[in-house]
């Protein structure tokens, strides 16, 4: 079984003030650029079989520092792209968090659809394809990276722990955090670690 280690991005400018989404050119500040860095420095000793990346700016750049440290070149994976929040992306959250829909998200996320995007549950959905392809393409013991988002990662999860989809909010996904997922072709998937920062030695062996 194939072991992934998600990475949320690195913080950008408007990471905790604007709902980012899609929005294009919105890359990580110098601050986020140290912040990758130092999560690359984690994954030092370890030997990974892929790096896979959203195809956000944000995650892009994220998976640079990764890959100018373990020495693998970072393939686009859209199923693992950021939640299409449609109208709202690009909007302050201040401004959301006045919204009667955006209170959903706290109570019933799982029915929760996004203005001119997609629901939440859909990009649940292409998420757990993504790391389904994952496991059946590597092998067991190789370890992968995947550089995504909070709500994706958040997602998935709530997903292998059997959890409703309505109480993934209840896991906290940092940036630059690490989430480690152990993946079988059959058996049981295990989550042996989330939002970790640090001390990740133990499952890079």
């Amino acid at each position: 079984m194939p072991r992934l280690f998600f990475v949320r991005h690195a913080p950008t400018p408007e990471t905790g003030s604007i709902l980012t989404g899609r929005t294009p050119g919105v890359g990580l500040a110098e601050a986020g650029k140290t912040s990758a860095q130092y999560a690359a420095a984690q994954f030092a000793s370890g030997r990974f079989a892929a790096l896979y990346t959203s195809p956000v700016q944000r995650c892009r750049e994220t998976a640079a520092e990764l890959a100018s440290v373990i020495d693998l070149k970072p393939r686009v994976m859209k199923a693992f792209e950021e939640v299409d929040y449609g109208d709202w992306a690009g909007r302050k959250l201040k401004d959301l968090n006045r919204l009667k829909a955006w209170r959903h998200l706290y109570t019933a996320p799982s029915r929760v659809r996004f203005p001119n995007g997609e629901s939440l549950a859909e990009a649940q959905s292409r998420a757990i394809v993504g790391c389904e392809t994952i496991a059946s393409v590597h092998k067991r013991g190789e370890h992968v990276i995947v550089v995504t988002h909070a709500d994706v990662i958040k997602s998935v999860v709530s997903h292998y722990l059997g959890a409703p989809q309505d109480l993934f909010q209840r896991i906290s996904v940092t940036p630059t955090s690490i989430t480690v997922l152990d993946l079988p072709r059959n058996g049981h998937p295990t989550i042996q670690a989330v939002n970790v920062r640090s001390d990740i030695e133990g499952w890079l062996k």
